[in-house]
């Protein structure tokens, strides 16, 4: 009698197998228990005029149909010095693909496509840069040296990314714990993908060549909120010194991690560090679980490297195919195919990451590397059956499979990548038996990733032959380091000095606002708590409700207080015309107040209206104690005191009067 398998309950079951809980639920000791550790490469654009090795402008982005010109390119592998392929140029070979650059004359020229040498590094990025270095407490390299990274996806022409060493151990401190910063460098950017279907990748190259910084730490978080911690300091303290681009993709960052046993997986181009916990908490596990998988894997079969697949050619037409993925691929004219895994039953739904089984890890690699569009593949094991039973038995039949040991994986794909398909499925379920490929992946904002490409070697660098080292004389450096602001550290120590509320310290550091608020408070004499709500609070949600002018700055704010405080105006009037103020930032502050109704009060006005209100509560009000009325009289002259008054004293003045 055949043993019935049900797939989402073997999911569960290596669920629990591998003790994962949910990140909410997670503990340091569920971390220490796997081995959590993770690092970080946070990259940053620099604030400059021209790109790092031309003089095209930089900054200035077009839309993705808006382009002069298409260069189409083929990446193929060149063997090293040493005569041995990178393993990622190999991959990147194997997938076909055709690489097509689009190009806009304003923000591109011949070095771009690598029809031309670099020029001379653009100083004022590399000065920028150097004082970020110094405020990071690195060490200063005595020559930069400018070095070839390889590139091998396509995203930077040349195929590799000129980037040089600025800096090497430097340190943050967090609030429990110190992070060590193992190098800075300033490196140009890369392409933007707008597109990657099947064998064809297109990129546009406005952002080609912009000049950024990357710090990359050592490995020291040991759980997910220290890594995000780690990043958002580094990405306020670039912030904190006014030289850096920000906005949609001016930061970005890649996040290593590993686990006990487990190795380095890079997640790459993480776009928010609100995204960092969660992927770096379903990594670690992922990592655990793909441990676990190779444990069972082992236990099984003797002798993996005798381990190989089977497969057969089906015919379309011999079955009863309803799902509309293997409808469009007959009606296209792609090859149906069948892969037996021998003694892989359970494994294709073995836990992988939340909602995601282990044949995920496969069907991903089909994408990537075979370039099949999902869906592109069924198997024996999914929770609800897309190619009928019937069918599937057939299918088992021709592979000869064992019903209590094997896996069955049916795929369809042009018959010019089956070859690619073929390859990729038998390498990946080989990798199981060793336990995590080394490889980066691509990051989504649910905390899961999926396979992006294989991670590159340690020998990916190399001297550029077309750039002259630049001596940094140590004078130069003295001089630069004068220029750096405080530490993030200082200031938050600063604003907890203030008596700032802390819900408002990661807003005000992302905005890089710690500089007028320390005007506000030292130059206009505005009480810290107050500036930090207007700030922090007030602008806050003026941002997240109104769109702001073009030519609106956050210095504006200041202009603003100072009329309030020459008017005789007090603090909520403020808050009041900041929604104005956003969106119209050269509109005179006096039209504001015509805008927002506001007429000036004389204290004596508004107070004569106590006592006539307070008589019409206790003619009118069913429930007359002093607090109700108190609470009433305030609401109904409140309007016309912003600003006008102190509402403090007001409240004051209403008591008297009831009391």
């Amino acid at each position: 009698m055949k043993t019935q398998f049900d797939p989402y309950s073997n999911y569960l079951a290596t669920l629990k197998k591998i003790g994962y809980v949910p990140r909410k639920e997670a503990t340091q000791e569920d971390y220490n228990r796997i081995g959590f550790m993770s690092g970080l490469e946070v990259h940053q654009q620099l604030l400059t005029d021209k790109k790092l090795f031309c003089n095209c402008p930089a900054g200035i982005f077009h839309a993705h149909d808006d382009f002069d010109a298409e260069v189409i390119r083929h990446m193929r592998p060149t063997l090293s010095e040493l005569g041995e392929y990178d393993g990622t140029a190999l991959m990147e070979f194997k997938t076909k693909k055709e690489i097509v650059y689009r190009i806009n004359n304003e923000n591109a020229c011949t070095y771009e496509v690598d029809d031309t040498p670099p020029f001379l590094i653009n100083r004022q990025a590399l000065e920028r840069a150097l004082q970020i270095t110094i405020l990071s407490k690195f060490n200063v390299v005595g020559e930069v040296h400018i070095t070839r990274k390889q590139y091998l996806d396509g995203s930077i022409p040349t195929g590799f990314q000129r980037t040089a060493i600025l800096g090497v151990e430097g340190e943050i401190q967090l609030k429990n714990k110190k992070v060590r910063l193992i190098q800075l460098s300033i490196e140009e950017d890369s392409c933007r993908e707008i597109s990657d279907i099947g064998h064809r990748r297109v990129y546009k190259t406005d952002r080609l060549g912009m000049p950024l910084i990357e710090t990359v730490t050592y490995p020291d978080m040991v759980n997910p909120d220290e890594v995000k911690e780690a990043c958002d300091y580094i990405r306020f303290l670039n912030r904190s010194t006014g030289l850096v681009r920000t906005g949609m993709g001016a930061g970005r960052q890649d996040v290593n991690v590993s686990c006990k046993g487990g190795t380095r997986i890079e997640i790459k181009g993480v776009a928010h560090t609100k995204w960092i916990p969660e992927l770096t908490h379903n990594e670690c596990f992922r990592q655990w679980a793909l441990l676990s998988l190779r444990e069972e894997l082992l236990s099984r079969v003797k002798d993996p490297k005798a381990w190989k697949t089977e497969s057969a050619l089906l015919d379309f037409d011999a079955f009863k195919i309803t799902h509309p993925a293997i409808k469009d691929a007959r009606d296209n004219g792609q090859k149906l195919v069948a892969v037996r895994l021998p003694e892989f039953k359970g494994i294709l739904s073995y836990f992988n990451q939340p909602g995601i089984m282990f044949a995920e890890e496969i069907s991903d690699r089909l994408k990537v590397i075979a370039c099949i569009e999902k869906p592109n593949m069924v198997h024996t094991e999914l929770p609800q059956q897309i190619i009928t039973s019937a069918d599937m038995e057939i299918i088992k039949m021709i592979l000869n499979t064992d019903e209590e040991k094997d896996a069955v994986i049916v795929f369809w794909a042009p018959e010019a990548d089956i070859k690619t398909a073929l390859e990729t499925i038998e390498e990946r379920c080989k990798m199981a038996f060793e336990g995590i490929p080394n490889e980066t992946r691509k990051s989504f904002e649910d905390g899961t990733t999926m396979f992006e490409r294989v991670l590159p070697g340690a020998d990916r660098m190399y001297p550029d032959t077309d750039s002259m080292p630049i001596p940094l004389e140590g004078s130069y450096i003295g001089e630069l380091a004068k220029t750096i602001p405080n530490d993030v550290h200082e200031r938050l120590a600063q604003m907890i000095q203030w008596g700032i509320p802390a819900d408002t310290y990661h807003y005000l550091l992302s905005k890089n606002l710690f500089p007028i608020i320390e005007k506000a408070i030292v130059e206009l004499g505005v009480d810290p708590k107050k500036a930090g709500k207007l700030f922090g609070h007030e602008l806050k949600n003026v941002e997240g409700h109104y769109e702001a002018g073009d030519d609106f700055d956050y210095t504006r704010i200041l202009d603003l207080i100072k009329f309030c405080k020459e008017n005789g105006y007090h603090s909520p009037l403020g808050a009041m015309m900041l929604p104005e103020l956003y969106q119209h930032p050269n509109m005179d502050f006096n039209s504001i107040l015509t805008v927002i109704k506001f007429k000036k009060r004389s204290k004596d006005e508004l107070i004569s209206q106590i006592d006539f209100l307070s008589k019409k509560f206790d003619n009118e009000a069913k429930n007359n104690t002093k607090e109700n009325k108190a609470a009433w009289i305030m609401g109904q002259i409140r309007p016309m005191a912003v600003g006008n008054i102190c509402l403090a004293e007001l409240k004051s003045e209403i008591d008297n009067m009831i009391q």
